[in-house]
């Protein structure tokens, strides 16, 4: 067992956009252990420092009292639609190679993220009395989130039972941050795709055993045999993922701050950045 933590460049969050001076290009903290040497399947768990800096930027004007809803649903379900097939490639072609191992991947990461969009929208329909398309996408890639550090080692059964908690769990954590903490996460990156993939992290360990009938994966790492084994392994990742996550990302926020500061002022934020540091608009209509 190795485990390695690399660094890739990301885009900007929009969610971060809205508050920020400028434009950041944030960081992807992918914390790999690899447990297949010989033929290069590993498990990852990948998460984003935008928790932090919610919290270090505080929450947008109006937040908890306005209705904050997206700026264009037609465009967010055709983006969801393309990173959903655009998913099959990041997943499949993990196996670097066209064989059972990929399509095994492509296939349990597609059924995760269906599961995953109709256990949102349920959970969705039960709490607030009617379902949403918003909530099916969020739901979609909740369950893709989650699949993704266990999609080369676990059956169809175990991405079923994966994609249902992660349409459950990551619903449930959505509405806890909001909610209950009152961070302002307004991509809902960490409840989706933080929290969904620690529970992925973890689950790789779970479902990756032979011994579940039905739900069964495709074994745990050389020289591991049981699956306390094999979750203690993915816990350790996750914590290593967290703690240089959080330390790395608040220390870059602070030192960018003092630099040359992190918000706009509140008028800006209420003229809208567009106008307010660009001189254009998105839409003339």
């Amino acid at each position: 067992m190795a485990i390695g933590v690399g660094v890739s460049p990301a885009c900007m969050h929009i969610g971060i956009v809205g508050r920020v001076r400028f434009q950041i290009a944030t960081t992807d903290i992918t914390v790999i252990v690899i447990t297949h040497p010989v033929d290069n399947r590993r498990i990852g768990l990948q998460t984003h420092p935008l928790l932090v800096a919610a919290m270090v930027l505080g929450p947008r004007k109006g937040f908890g009292s306005a209705a904050m809803t997206p700026h264009n649903m037609t465009m967010t379900v055709t983006g969801a639609g393309m990173l959903w097939v655009g998913w099959f490639g990041f997943n499949g072609g993990s196996a670097l190679a066209s064989d059972g191992s990929a399509a095994m991947a492509i296939l349990v990461t597609h059924i995760a993220a269906a599961t995953g969009a109709m256990t949102w929208v349920v959970r969705e329909w039960i709490k607030f009395g009617k379902p949403s398309a918003l909530g099916a996408v969020t739901g979609m890639v909740a369950g893709l989130g989650t699949i993704t550090p266990a999609s080369g080692f676990v059956g169809p059964g175990g991405a079923l039972i994966i994609g249902l908690l992660a349409g459950a769990v990551c619903f449930s954590a959505t509405n806890y941050l909001k909610q209950v903490l009152k961070i302002d996460d307004s991509l809902d990156v960490f409840p989706v795709h933080g929290v969904g993939g620690i529970m992925g992290t973890l689950l790789a360990g779970v479902f990756s055993a032979t011994s579940l009938g039905v739900f069964s994966g495709y074994g745990f790492a050389e020289g591991i045999e049981t699956m306390g084994g094999q979750v203690y392994v993915q816990f350790i990742g996750v914590v290593t993922t967290i703690v240089f996550t959080a330390v790395v990302s608040y220390i870059i926020l602070k030192l960018v701050d003092k630099l040359v500061g992190l918000r706009v002022t509140e008028e800006e934020e209420i003229e809208g950045l567009d106008v307010a540091l660009h001189e254009e608009r998105g839409y003339d209509l």
